[in-house]
């Protein structure tokens, strides 16, 4: 019997939560039994999910649960156990070189556990399942328009897609903005942000990064980006763009976040940015701002975790016996979980 635990989010800006008390109905009655941890910063009260018959727990305590629990999360493990031996569900971000993945892997190695990335669970054709893109994307775009006017208000807060629209409406303006990506769900919520915002983006996405145009994209005022890859593309910028006497950019927001990696299409920052420091300038000079936070959609959480708890419960619904199935998409998480051990030497 598939056992789901959604445990807290060690991160205190980390609002959202995978799995919504609606959701967790749904599967307790269909026979899945979820525990839940209480938490301080959920968006939704702990008193939901035990009205949706989800058995509550202290935060943290699952580490001491059985060894068939499936942990539920969304960003970061906790430094410990220093040996995970459940299976885990969230973003790892372990599978691109990124700071510290060889470190979890070798944690998951030593424990026996394994970690299905909500990154990797994907359609054959490698469309993910289950993302938050559209409200990275929405929230990212919408970070980049204040800041531009001059009107972001630190710390960043969470609020409602009410709230954000109100702060960011406009009637049209000479701003120029810049969507990578633009077909894809990153896109399609920038692209709706800055149409609240009174403002008609360029939309470019396979065909117009493939051989990109660095004169155009420096053109603009903001340059939203939704394109993540898997494997190292030519960058979309580089310092020396930067250093262009006749770049108008003013504002970047990377919604990808890919920074440590090798697949950065943006490789002009070295560090995230985060709710308390949201934009920080590259350049003394003719600044231009950065604004690459990593869990943007948590600034809109009830709306942000309504639409992926719909996505993922399907899935959950199914989640069995990981690898039985070998042409599923737990299947091939699982799949991309071992290939990563091997690669980096902890199988």
């Amino acid at each position: 019997m598939t056992v789901l635990w959604m445990r807290h989010e060690v991160r205190t800006t980390e609002r959202r939560a995978p799995i919504v008390p609606g959701d967790a109905k749904t599967l307790v009655e269909a026979g899945v039994p979820v525990t839940v941890e209480d938490s301080p910063q959920r968006v939704f009260p702990i008193g939901d999910y035990a009205a949706a018959g989800c058995a509550v727990v202290a935060a943290g305590s699952w580490v001491d649960a059985a060894d068939d629990v499936i942990v539920v999360g969304l960003k970061e493990l906790p430094d410990e156990p220093a040996r995970l031996r459940h299976r885990h569900i969230y973003f790892g971000h372990a599978y691109k070189g990124q700071d510290g993945a060889g470190e979890l892997l070798q944690r998951f190695t030593d424990g026996g556990g394994a970690l299905l990335d909500l990154e990797y669970l994907t359609e054959a054709t490698g469309r993910r399942l289950a993302a938050f893109g559209y409200w990275a994307g929405y929230v990212g775009a919408a970070l980049a328009v204040l800041q531009l006017r001059g009107t972001l208000r630190t710390p960043l807060r969470p609020q409602t897609r009410a709230e954000l629209d109100a702060a960011i409406a406009g009637h049209g303006d000479d701003t120029k903005a810049l969507v990578t990506g633009a077909l894809g769900r990153s896109g399609r919520g920038a692209r709706d942000a800055l149409a609240v915002a009174g403002i008609e983006p360029t939309a470019w996405d396979l065909a117009e990064t493939r051989v990109l145009d660095k004169a155009a994209l420096i053109a603009h005022d903001i340059l939203v980006n939704g394109v993540l890859t898997v494997e190292p593309v030519p960058p979309f910028l580089t310092d020396a763009d930067l250093d262009d006497p006749a770049r108008r950019l003013r504002v970047i927001s990377d919604v990808t976040c890919d920074v440590t990696s090798d697949c950065n299409v943006l490789p002009v920052y070295d560090r995230i940015t985060d709710w308390d420091e949201p934009a920080r300038a590259l350049r003394a000079d003719n600044p231009v701002d950065i604004i690459a936070i990593d869990n943007l959609p948590s600034l809109l959480p009830r709306e942000a975790s309504t639409a992926f708890s719909a996505d993922l419960l399907a899935h959950l619904l199914k989640l069995g016996q990981v690898g039985a199935d070998d042409s599923g998409p737990w299947a091939r998480a699982l799949g991309h979980f071992h290939a990563a051990v091997k690669e980096n030497g902890h199988g």
